[in-house]
């Protein structure tokens, strides 16, 4: 009862800052069909209308705008309205559809908890008799859209978390990547004494700065602290691993790791990639999600751009092989569609092989599926870092139930402020952990 007392109070909180703030953002958003994003359920005429939300532009939409055609070339009399939601507006804008019972037939997420709280609610169709053939699929990307052995999302692509640089600032300085916290730190003052920005941070949104607490915690306690944690079977979320990430995060913030203002930028706006682009920044901890943005926003900066993993830490007692990631996109369909036989049509097209080979060649990302080769360096790097990695974790916010999620991401962002102590954001968490978990 406690959990259905914490979803309905948080459905009702995001619903009514939703409607405060509905009339923003419309300019940022696209539709490939018409400007209707009423949710499931349109018509158009005598055809059969499919709405369908997705937050990527560019490349990745140009791909998945491509298996649109293909599915409505294979079905005669169906339309797709395709919109795109800004990654920063989607998970609001989601829950307040899904709340109000008009949610798309077809729709984005990236798995994990977020998408477990729809499927708990009876919101998400399950798949798991449908004619699919699943074993095309990464085990471990499945799985993080699988709850009680039946699936709810086909993922399409695998990111990693990693960071990226410009080579030539670093070879201007006589820097080379990184392999310990102590190395970064050094790269870090280099970078001060001479006017650059060591790491470009946009945490308004703060699920970028929750990518530090979580490497963070896997390097010092690996990838077993935050499954005790969240299965509530030993340690906890104020374990001292977790106290320690945060005087981490706080020691680069003294070090001036960041760009002025970092609580405040967003990632969407653009604003932080700028300042790589513009060579005032070297470095960013972001998701191969970044490759894609250079394509479309900075093609010319792709020759400079390199890429190394995490540092591991003096202290540290986690695999320094694994990696930051998350399955995205998850393609679901929304149980209560008029038309869902022909909304898992259109998810399969969203998720076969020559929808991934696309998203692969065109966009520089993994895909979720298995086999899908590539000649693009990015991808192969990308391929060589998650083949010897020890465990891919996956983000707490698409993991924690969604309280718990936003507690995380929110006592993040004041680690980064400096306004809460790294005991006080565990203790927190602990706590809200007790009555959210057990």
């Amino acid at each position: 009862m406690k959990r259905k007392r914490s979803i309905i109070f948080v459905l009702t909180l995001i619903l009514s800052i939703f409607l405060a703030a509905c009339s923003g953002g419309a300019g940022q958003e696209s539709s490939t069909d018409s400007d209707n994003d009423s949710g499931s359920n349109s018509t158009n005429g005598d055809k059969i209308v499919l709405d369908f939300w997705q937050i990527d532009s560019g490349d990745k939409e140009a791909v998945y705008a491509d298996a649109v055609k293909r599915f409505e070339e294979k079905n005669p009399g169906v339309e797709v309205n395709m919109l795109r939601i800004p990654n920063d507006d989607y998970k609001q804008r989601m829950v307040v559809a899904m709340s109000g019972g008009n949610p798309p037939d077809a729709f984005v997420s990236w798995g994990g908890g977020w998408l477990k709280e729809f499927a708990d609610a009876g919101q998400v169709l399950d798949l798991t008799n449908e004619d699919i053939d699943f074993d095309i699929f990464l085990e471990m990307a499945l799985a993080n859209s699988t709850f009680d052995d039946k699936v709810y999302g086909l993922p399409l692509g695998l990111s990693q978390t990693l960071f990226f640089y410009n080579k030539e600032i670093f070879e201007e300085h006589g820097l080379e990547e990184p392999e310990t916290f102590d190395e970064l730190l050094a790269i870090i003052d280099v970078l001060n004494e001479n006017n650059i920005i060591p790491i470009t941070l946009t945490n308004q949104t703060k699920w970028p700065g929750a990518y530090y607490l979580m490497y963070f915690a896997d390097r010092l306690g690996g990838e077993d602290l935050f499954q005790s944690a969240f299965n509530r079977d030993g340690k906890g979320f104020d374990d001292p691993a977790y106290v320690r990430a945060g005087e981490y995060i706080q020691e680069l913030v003294d070090r001036d790791a960041f760009n002025p203002g970092f609580n405040g930028v967003p990632y969407d706006a653009g604003q932080g990639r700028q300042l790589l682009y513009s060579e005032q920044s070297a470095m960013m901890l972001m998701t191969n999600s970044l490759v894609v943005n250079v394509r479309s926003e900075a093609p010319e900066f792709e020759e400079k751009l390199g890429m190394f993993e995490f540092p591991t830490l003096p202290d540290g007692n986690g695999d320094p092989s694994n990696v930051g990631g998350s399955a995205s996109p998850v393609w679901s369909v929304y149980s209560g569609s008029d038309h869902p036989e022909l909304a898992v049509e259109l998810i399969k097209e969203l998720s076969t092989v020559e929808t991934a080979e696309d998203y692969v060649t065109r966009t520089g990302s993994l895909s979720a599926l298995k086999d899908i080769q590539s000649d693009d360096v990015f991808v192969q790097k990308f391929t060589e870092i998650a083949s010897r990695a020890n465990d891919i974790h996956m983000p707490y916010d698409q993991t924690l139930p969604p309280v718990l999620a936003e507690l995380h991401k929110d006592t993040t962002q004041e680690l980064f402020g400096k306004t809460m102590t790294p005991q006080e954001a565990a203790d927190l968490m602990e706590q809200k952990a007790k009555e959210e978990l057990d």
